[in-house]
């Protein structure tokens, strides 16, 4: 399952040389997971409503090449693997045939600070 959203590289996302700050990408990952679990009327909101948080616990990211102001960005999000209690999501940042970045993040369920499966709703997407 994959979704894509498009965001547009603004002045305040760059740094004094005219790349996309690195921790930017950050950003894009968690819009491209929220997302994703929205065009299936999925949100993090009814989540926090039973009490549940998914924190990221692990994130890489590969840096190929950086987009420049203005640049449309394409986040591609794929929710790649659910375990008892994370799932994992990957990414690719492009814009057409070139490359920016290639990530993965896990997120873990919890609630009340303490582990939990992973939501009923999230497995079904599966």
């Amino acid at each position: 399952m994959e979704h894509v959203h498009t965001v547009r590289v603004t002045y305040a996302d760059t740094d004094h040389a005219g790349a996309v700050y690195y921790a930017n990408y950050l950003k894009w990952l968690e819009i491209g997971r929220t997302e994703i679990l929205r065009q299936h009327n999925l949100t993090y909101a009814e989540f926090e409503k039973q009490g549940l948080v998914a924190p990221v616990v692990h994130v890489e990211i590969d840096y190929k090449e950086s987009p420049k102001y203005d640049d449309e960005v394409e986040i591609h999000t794929t929710l790649e693997a659910i375990g008892t209690t994370s799932i994992t999501f990957s990414y690719e940042l492009k814009k057409g045939e070139t490359l920016f970045a290639v990530a993965k993040t896990v997120n873990v369920f919890t609630k009340d600070k303490k582990k939990v499966s992973v939501p009923e709703q999230i497995r079904k997407l599966l």
